[in-house]
């Protein structure tokens, strides 16, 4: 099939729910992917923040080889070395010791959710204005725009959504049902928005006070983003519950829900589960991403690149006008423009480098934890020659 032929069949058999880019693409290694016309790009965006360790990394490539020759996938009702070795990873490097695997953020944000509630025996979650936790039913609930819920009601009851960084409106929040609160450390969908450091250390205050369990989403700031290999590391908190997804599998969709021993206590055989969750093949995969993160030090490289990637966007902070903020941390950083941003995405794409906007008008810049400077000199480059054509 060509290019055109391939566009075709997705606007004739695949639901629309994707506004997609006009470009079909074929393959990719490291930092760069190229269509299947021969097109190549510079990826600043990862697939959503999710090859962190880039296109096809050779290790994690491997990996998969080898699992898939032994076994693609089992049922939950048996055990499986990937799944037991990722598990123990998991612990070893976090603060929890215990782990349910899902397929995507969402079921993981899902388990989290009903864990919450299955250990306090209460309903209610409070989660932050601009979050975003997921497409299902629950978690587009939790989510806290009603763009992305609002078509679909009615919706689940046991939700309240307030302010992001305003301790005094979580606090009048609480109730005698509150079970949770549900925070991303960083609002990725939401335009980039990160958290104050108190604001985070001032939640979870709270939540011990009033005996309520602190959930962070992790699923797209999680496995290195950041610069730390979970996000709410930066902030000096321990959560009781976190979810990841996205940067754990190297491409391989898994999702995986992180519990303290205590709260894991809330589950019993039954409660819940996964057909796929914890399948051998996306495990060794997982297991690859890890082990190429810690042995090729990227969360060192994801720290320097993060503050390389920043202080050249503030270059064109300080040219442009229309720039009014450049924010993030590690390698999700956003640059909010005065302006609606789609039209750059396009333009960007046309120069042959892959960004994202989200909320409207935030350029989002998510490349893999591989990138280095002379790429991120390529992407400056021509993100300023095209706001020079704005």
């Amino acid at each position: 099939m060509n290019s055109q032929e391939v566009m075709d069949s997705y606007d004739k058999h695949v639901l629309h729910t994707y506004g997609r880019q006009p470009i079909v693409v074929d393959h990719g290694h490291g930092v760069k992917v190229y269509d299947l016309d021969g097109n190549e790009y510079l990826d600043f965006f990862a697939g959503i923040a999710v090859n962190n360790v880039g296109q096809t990394n050779d290790k994690v490539v491997e990996a998969i080889k080898e699992q898939a020759e032994k076994v693609i996938h089992c049922s939950n009702i048996y055990y499986n070395e990937p799944c037991a070795k990722l598990a123990n990873t998991l612990a070893e490097v976090s603060d929890f010791s215990k782990v349910f695997f899902s397929n995507s953020g969402a079921e993981a944000n899902e388990a989290a959710i009903k864990l919450a509630r299955k250990y306090t025996g209460k309903g209610e979650i409070i989660t932050a204005l601009k979050s975003f936790h997921g497409r299902t039913m629950l978690t587009v609930t939790a989510t806290g725009q009603e763009q992305f819920s609002k078509p679909f009601k009615p919706l689940p009851p046991g939700f309240k959504h307030v302010p992001y960084n305003d301790i005094k409106a979580m606090e009048d929040a609480i109730s005698d049902d509150t079970c949770a609160i549900m925070l991303e450390v960083l609002q990725g969908e939401g335009g980039i928005n990160v958290a104050d450091k108190k604001y985070m250390k001032d939640v979870e205050k709270l939540c011990h006070d009033n005996d309520i369990l602190l959930i962070v989403d992790e699923v797209q700031t999680g496995i290195g983003r950041c610069g730390t290999l979970f996000a709410y590391e930066n902030f000096d908190i321990k959560p009781d519950i976190i979810s990841l997804a996205k940067g754990l599998g190297g491409g391989v969709p898994i999702g995986a829900t992180l519990a303290t021993e205590e709260v894991s206590k809330g589950f019993v055989p039954g409660d819940h589960g996964s057909t796929f969750g914890g399948n051998p093949l996306a495990a060794a995969a997982a297991n690859a991403t890890l082990s190429v993160i810690k042995d090729e030090n990227l969360l060192d490289n994801c720290k320097e690149m993060g503050k390389y990637l920043k202080e050249q966007l503030n270059t064109l902070k300080d040219k442009y006008d229309f720039v009014s903020d450049v924010r993030g941390l590690g390698l999700l950083v956003g640059v909010e423009l005065t302006m609606e941003g789609g039209d750059v995405v396009d333009k960007m794409r046309e120069k042959g480098v892959l960004i994202n906007c989200t909320a409207g008008n935030v350029l989002r810049l998510a490349p893999a934890l591989i990138i280095e400077k002379e790429d991120i000199d390529t992407m400056v480059e021509k993100l300023d020659q095209v706001f020079a054509e704005l």
